[in-house]
């Protein structure tokens, strides 16, 4: 029998491990400079900158892997032309991971063979975690050799530790901070043979040194020579592209073989993730468009303080934008010391992604983790919500995605369901956004509010109690992971996007140690799927005809009034909370949500 209980913490590390399609990109991007004479170059440079299970497999032959490895070694050889040293390296690569994941198989086999005949459950445990150990050890070291989006992965599973032994996910651990860093003088070629022209050209200062460095690229403290201008520019490794095509089809090849040796976790969503995403990732032309379609809207809605950094211009390999710098958003000290209220930081980035997702036409970020978002202190004093004190700053545009206005629809319908706890209306709207059955009812509705699903069909809105953490920790180890891993592989992949951004709030809630609880988080949420549905209930009216016929009128003046119902609601409390700022108490109130 299915747990009812869900931890919150899963569905956290499942949403930011993941990566997501971004948006096609559309219009016109800002021209990179035209190519101009070489000219000698500038030596001023910026001073160094600061760097910004326990699976049973099933009997295969080694045979059959070995013959699969060669192919896609050969094919691999193939992507990368006849020069005889890009051959060399595109064979090392391949045998290098093609060998591990065959050695590791072999010790899991042998393993979990040996451990059939020991009686004690002591040493079959201290056994079972010496071979992942080993085997960790072993990938860690064709991660680190192979770099690039190898890495990547590394980073990904280091933080699985809802499906990976502690052994694989503390051993990757140090990938974290081991993110390539490519030299100055391959970023100068690079510019040079992407623009034409030489990098000095265009800048009379560039730190030789990154300010921060990621698998995929690195970021660089500029200034443009004819505005004068201080800029931050975006760099790809330059061995990317090379290495892109073999290291996908080895990357998918390894969680097929894994997945055919050990069908109970199956990891293939993650490869086809990486495989659908990240060509899109390493097009910075993609990137500058997300950027600029979300300036665009979110210019539409000015009481939102948030700062895209402006695209100077883009190339595939290369971004320049507008250097805008921030704090981070968990810098507790910094907020403090400079007024700024952490519950209005909170409830600022509720709106802001509550409007990526509900807002029509509006774009999703798809990796808003920690390190994508800045705050810093305005010029404004902050007695109110329209004039806060600080600005909020998204970086690393990359991947987004759009959500289609009937899943959006019918989202917004599902958390009004959940909010009223009318739990049959819940399983009719998360069928319709997720295809979930109605057996895997309670873990999907646990895993889109991080709680537990006794608080679920009760009451969503009240604080969580340690006892309810506890019980959701313990469904770890009630078989629940297998559950999820199958719930994974069925639901849409814009529903995981969904989950993410819904649990990003969630975790900034807690490390901003706010003071309100839920109640004001989901009038907020409550008040964007009012907006919703009152949107979707318009156009029904107005398809059937005038909105001044006396049916259409009623049905009109319904919808409106249950908009409002959450509308006066939030104000009122928007209102209540500006009053208390101005007095300077700081007193947490209890309000309930609408039913």
């Amino acid at each position: 029998m299915m747990s009812s209980t869900f931890p919150a913490l899963v569905v956290r590390r499942i949403s930011q491990n993941l990566s997501w399609t971004c948006a096609r990109c559309r219009g016109r991007l800002p021209k990179a400079p035209p190519s101009r004479s070489p000219t000698s170059p500038t030596s001023r440079q910026f001073a160094t900158a600061r760097p910004f299970p326990n699976p049973k497999p099933r009997s295969r032959r080694p045979l059959v892997l070995l013959a699969t490895t060669g192919g896609v070694a050969t094919v691999g050889l193939a992507t990368v032309g006849d020069d005889i040293k890009a051959t060399y390296e595109a064979a090392e690569r391949s045998s290098r991971v093609a060998y591990t994941l065959l050695v590791c198989i072999q010790d899991y086999r042998t393993t979990l063979s040996q451990r059939e005949a020991i009686e004690d459950p002591d040493e079959s445990e201290r056994m079972l975690k010496a071979c992942h150990q080993r085997c960790a050890t072993r990938t860690l070291r064709v991660l680190e050799r192979n770099g690039g989006i190898f890495i990547k992965l590394g980073q990904h599973l280091s933080a699985m530790n809802y499906l990976l032994p502690t052994e694989w996910t503390t051993t990757f651990i140090p990938l974290q901070d081991k993110c390539p860093v490519s030299s100055f003088e391959s970023i100068e070629q690079m510019f040079r043979a992407d623009t034409g022209e030489e990098l000095w050209d265009y800048f009379s200062e560039f730190s030789s040194e990154p300010i921060g460095a990621a698998s995929l690229a690195q970021v660089h403290m500029a200034t443009i020579k004819e505005s004068g201008q201080k800029v931050a520019v975006k760099v790809q490794h330059p061995g990317l592209q090379q290495w892109a095509p073999l290291d996908l089809s080895l990357t998918k090849f390894t969680f097929s073989t894994l997945k055919r040796f050990f069908p109970e976790y199956d990891l293939e969503w993650l490869s086809s993730e990486i495989e659908s995403s990240l060509p899109l990732e390493l097009n910075f032309e993609c990137e500058a468009e997300n950027a600029l379609r979300t300036k665009a809207h979110f210019a539409r809605i000015p009481e939102l303080p948030l700062v895209i950094p402006n695209v100077i211009w883009a190339k595939r390999r290369l971004l320049v934008m507008a250097c805008e710098a921030g704090h981070r958003l968990d810098d507790l000290e910094y907020l403090d010391s400079n007024g700024i209220d952490r519950d209005e930081v909170s409830a600022t980035l509720a709106r802001i992604f509550n409007e990526m997702i509900f807002g029509d036409g509006a774009p999703l970020h798809c990796d808003p983790h920690g390190g994508n978002i800045a705050i810093r202190k305005s010029g404004k004093r902050g007695l109110s919500r329209r004039d806060a004190n600080f600005e909020i700053i998204l970086y690393d545009h990359g991947l987004y995605r759009d959500i289609p206005t009937d899943l959006r629809r019918s989202y917004a319908k599902m958390w009004l369901a959940i909010i009223d706890g009318d739990m049959e209306r819940t399983k009719k709207y998360v069928c319709e956004v997720s295809g979930i059955s109605e057996d895997k009812f309670p873990l999907f509705a646990s895993a889109i509010t991080g709680r537990d699903f006794s608080v679920v069909s009760s009451s969503i809105t009240k604080p969580r109690e340690e006892s309810e953490q506890k019980t959701m920790s313990s469904a770890l180890q009630e078989g629940l992971i297998v559950d999820l891993v199958q719930m994974l592989g069925q639901v849409p992949r814009i529903i995981l996007l969904i989950l993410k951004t819904n649990d990003l709030t969630r975790s900034l809630d807690e490390s901003l140690q706010t003071k309100q609880g839920p109640a004001r988080q989901f009038l907020i949420l409550a008040r964007y799927c009012m907006r919703t549905v009152f949107h979707e209930q318009l156009e029904e009216i107005q398809k059937a005809g005038s909105l001044f016929w006396p049916p259409n009128a009623f049905r009109l003046l319904t919808a409106w009034l249950g908009y409002m119902r959450v509308e006066v609601k939030l104000e009122a409390f928007e209102c209540w909370l500006s009053v208390k700022r101005m007095l300077g108490y700081k007193n947490t109130i209890e309000l309930g949500v609408p039913a």
